[in-house]
């Protein structure tokens, strides 16, 4: 990935340097802005705690946000002072399209849903060229009928989505591609290009505009900033942060002015006056001219673009927002500039694919990464301000010092973070954070340096030790992969600037001490090395849902909960050995984690000491458990993902590293001498493998090989999209779990959930998740180093082909990747059903990131857009395609 060695790649790179330096501040402007901020826990100041009903999308034009702001295609500095955005109307629509539209979870049969159709098409690390596209009907939007038909569906239909209407049938709707481009890191230029895909001449208002994130509402004698009308279409700003700004609109009809303030009239029937942040709606859509500021001032600001399209007529904004007093040259080389960051852009990835020879699996892997840049997000949450309430505004009900979040007083988030999904998930999630800053690291390993670091911050982390999970719940547990991911990123960045960045590694180790020592002293009921941790991310997979207590007395012994435990201890064990190469008084710290890792591997097979273990020697396969009041002990012969996990404890060591410790050495061959009847559960750490190397794993080679007929079984686990996160045995023959009056059934769905259980936004009874996935091709890959080629498995099961373990990892990145990528007939299964994403020109050529995707035929499903996690699909496709040597 040697970015520099071509003219114009060098140019991103030069940047990221700069950045890196604090040179320049190439990351202060970017993507920044969420597609929803209503209906967030942070702007929901409720007794019960309905953040859909407290902050409900018709709220959102007319209604100051608190937190943080949203917009279409929208860009901002890193304290999301002034933000820039667009507003579109197509003389049909009741309301502007100012955000993008969706379902709450109440109203969505299958949990909220944006309803939209937009794609992330391009960007850099530095933001220094970014573009999506957004498809505009011109027939009035069906907000009404998406909301009422998705009503009527029950769990076993599909969603009700935006193509299903039939609104882009004809083709009677506008592309609108949004790009920004920087000609400097304070200087930004945005471009709007509207084509009319149609066959009739069409009218359209677009109004791009810039405003301030509300902080003077909330706080007496806050300053306001402002900006003001100075003729020919520009508008001078001042804010206390940014300084004298300048936005140049190029030939607008007119400028529009408001503030961005909430309309108390409209929403509580006051009796305030003022122009307000409905004010650009009201005076398009309704007519009501004194609804902007005629005086050429406020806090909101647009240019006025009022036009008919003709049938394939492509028309072009541009704005551009400049540090300082106006430029009278503002717009004589911006094309040039806008074209010059496009052509720096194509270098940058040009060079970043040099080994992908594929056009298809290059376009991925660019809009992959376009979409983990454009779900950069600027986040602030302050739990304690937020409980408190602000001083103007009434004071919140006392209920909520009891409810969501209220022992997370500490917690202070004021920054740029990757977030899962722009709309259906404007939050960060403690476990999805770690899978982005993996993919992160290839092409930004500073960001994903600083952002582990930050989630380790001591206004993030819990004093206890603790990581917020979300802002749903930051006291629920998300399984623990932050020294996984810390490990990833230290190896990646080093392998790609050929300096090892030591002190990253020491600082994030030691704050994961912490959360480590939380999780035994929490997790760990009784102190027997087994662990539970409630639904550690997989939502429904179990009988029960695991987020709760359960439905009568007992404790659930989880082989995930305990597995990613033992997979934790060996990653802390690996750091400890890195660290130990500067510091040998890591190497205790090292053989700390190696015996604790031997105790959680004995307690896998002796529960407690009483004879019970998580492997199950009839079915080849790791279980849970459940301890009843009664002392009674029942196995979970359930066969899910939760059974592979287990997998993903393992750890291999080169011999060099090794040798560079020979206490721990020292002290891992007295401890197995002496506890032979742990070491005997475990792989033989001693004995060298491939290249001398050195494995520690829970599974060793037999019950890795019984685990993997399961897995690599099609019945099963294996489908041609990747591994499922059930059993299809459970298709015909369900899961029943029967105990005191208590029942539950689990049924392998391969799409959407069919139940309520965890929201019912989400399904892990069958579909394939990429996280997961990948987790299980990097523990393949562990394995195969250390077992070399001659160790071979049936893949798949039953076919008489044999594999080695890096080829059977191949065989997951191929199939995983095949989701996205078209087959011999040029579809996609990631779009399976939709005919005209298959192959309209116009469509067929992007790609969405879905949640999670059909367990037999890969469509996509959940979030359309979370290119947080499923952005792993950037990395699978690099590891396919290896430098060659």
């Amino acid at each position: 990935m040697g970015a520099a060695n071509r003219p114009g790649a060098g140019a991103e790179v030069e940047r990221l340097r700069e950045a890196d330096s604090g040179k320049k501040h190439w990351r202060r402007w970017g993507t920044y802005v969420s597609e929803r901020q209503w209906g967030t826990v942070r702007e929901d100041y409720s007794a019960d705690g309905d953040a859909w009903g407290s902050f409900p999308h018709d709220h959102a034009r007319s209604r100051a946000y608190r937190w943080g702001e949203d917009g279409i295609g929208g860009f901002c500095d890193d304290h999301q002072s002034l933000c820039l955005g667009i507003v579109l109307w197509n003389g049909a629509d009741p309301i502007v399209k100012e955000r993008m539209f969706g379902l709450t979870n109440a109203e969505g049969n299958h949990g909220e849903d944006v309803k939209e159709i937009y794609y992330y098409l391009d960007a850099t690390p530095t933001c220094s060229y970014a573009r999506m596209l957004y498809k505009y009907p011109q027939a009035a939007f069906p907000y009404d009928w998406l909301v009422s038909e998705n009503r009527k569906r029950g769990k076993a239909d599909r969603e009700f989505e935006l193509i299903d209407t039939g609104i882009f049938n004809d083709d009677a709707y506008f592309d609108i591609t949004i790009e920004y481009a920087k000609a400097d890191a304070d200087d930004i230029l945005m471009r709007i290009t509207a084509c009319n895909r149609g066959r009739q001449a069409a009218r359209l208002h677009m109004l791009p505009q810039a405003w301030f994130r509300n902080t003077w509402t909330w706080l007496a004698g806050a300053e306001k900033p402002s900006m003001k009308a100075a003729g020919n279409g520009v508008v001078v700003g001042t804010h206390s942060l940014l300084g004298t700004f300048t936005v140049h609109f190029d030939g607008p009809d007119k400028l529009l002015f408001c503030d961005n303030e909430t309309n108390t009239a409209r929403l509580y029937g006051s009796g305030a006056v003022g122009h307000f942040k409905d004010a650009f709606n009201d005076y398009l859509v309704q007519g009501k001219a004194g609804a902007v500021n005629h005086s050429g001032h406020g806090t909101k600001a647009a240019g006025l673009y009022a036009r008919t399209v003709t049938p394939g007529e492509t028309l072009v904004l541009r704005v551009r927002l400049s540090p300082g007093a106006p430029d009278l040259a503002a717009f004589a080389a911006f094309d040039q500039i806008m074209q010059q960051r496009i052509d720096e852009a194509d270098a940058y990835y040009s060079d970043l694919q040099c080994n992908i020879p594929d056009g298809e699996m290059r376009r991925v892997q660019r809009q992959a990464f376009a979409g983990m840049l454009w779900s950069k997000q600027f986040y602030h949450y302050d739990v304690a301000q937020w409980l408190k309430g602000d001083p103007t505004e009434p004071t919140p009900p006392q209920a909520r010092w009891q409810g969501r979040n209220a022992t997370w007083q500490h917690f202070d988030a004021r920054a740029v973070i990757a977030m899962p999904d722009n709309w259906e998930y404007p939050w960060f999630a403690a476990w999805d954070w770690a899978f982005h800053l993996v993919t992160f690291a290839r092409i930004d390993p500073q960001f994903a340096k600083q952002q582990l670091v930050l989630l380790c911050r001591p206004w993030y982390m819990h004093p206890n030790g603790q990581l917020p999970a979300y802002e749903w719940n930051f006291s629920d547990v998300n399984p623990p992969l932050h020294a996984w991911a810390a490990l990833r990123i230290y190896l990646v960045d080093a392998r790609q600037s050929g300096t090892a960045d030591r002190a990253f590694l020491e600082r994030v180790f030691i704050k994961l001490l912490l959360n480590f020592t939380w999780w035994v002293n929490r997790k760990d009921i009784g102190g027997r090395n087994v662990f539970e941790g409630g639904f550690l991310g997989l939502d429904n997979i179990g009988a029960f849902d695991r987020s709760k207590p359960l439905p009568f007395a007992g404790v659930l012994t989880q082989s995930d909960g305990t597995s990613w435990m033992a997979m934790f201890c060996l990653h802390m064990m690996r750091i400890a050995l890195e660290l130990a190469r500067k510091d040998d008084a890591y190497e205790d710290i090292a053989s700390k984690f190696f015996e604790h890792f031997l105790l959680i591997g004995g307690a896998m097979t002796n529960l407690g000491g009483q004879g019970l273990g998580l492997w199950d020697d009839e079915d080849g396969f790791y279980y849970d458990w459940l301890v009843l009041a009664s002392g009674e002990k029942i196995p979970m012969r359930l066969r899910s993902f939760v059974g592979l996990i287990p997998l993903f404890a393992v750890e291999v060591v080169e011999e060099e590293l090794l040798a560079s410790a020979p206490h721990f050495v020292k002290r891992m061959d007295w401890f197995l001498d002496h506890r032979p009847e742990l070491a005997e559960l475990v792989s033989r750490p001693r004995t060298p493998g491939a290249e001398k190397r050195r494995l520690f794993a829970i599974a060793r080679a037999f019950r890795m090989k019984q685990v993997l007929a399961r897995m690599l079984d099609e019945t099963e686990f294996l489908s041609p999209y990747g591994l499922r996160a059930l059993s299809r045995v459970y298709l015909d023959h369900p899961y029943v779990f029967e105990s005191e009056g208590f029942r539950a059934e689990v049924k392998y769905t391969p799409a959407e959930s069919d139940s309520n259980l965890f929201g019912g936004n989400s399904n892990w009874r069958g579909p394939i998740w990429m996280p997961v996935n990948y987790m299980m091709v990097e523990s393949l890959r562990r394995f195969g180093l250390f077992y070399g080629e001659g160790f071979r498995v049936e893949c798949p099961k039953g076919s008489g082909q044999m594999m080695s373990l890096m080829e059977i990892a191949d065989e997951l990145r191929r199939r995983l990747t095949r989701i996205f990528l078209p087959d011999a007939h040029g579809r996609r299964p990631v779009f399976d059903g939709y005919e005209k994403l298959q192959t309209d020109p116009h469509f067929k050529g992007y790609i969405w990131f879905h949640e999670y995707f059909d367990g037999d035929n890969g469509r996509g499903v959940g979030a359309s857009h979370q290119t947080g996690w499923t952005g792993l699909v950037a990395n699978l496709i690099d590891d396919l395609c290896p430098p060659k040597a």
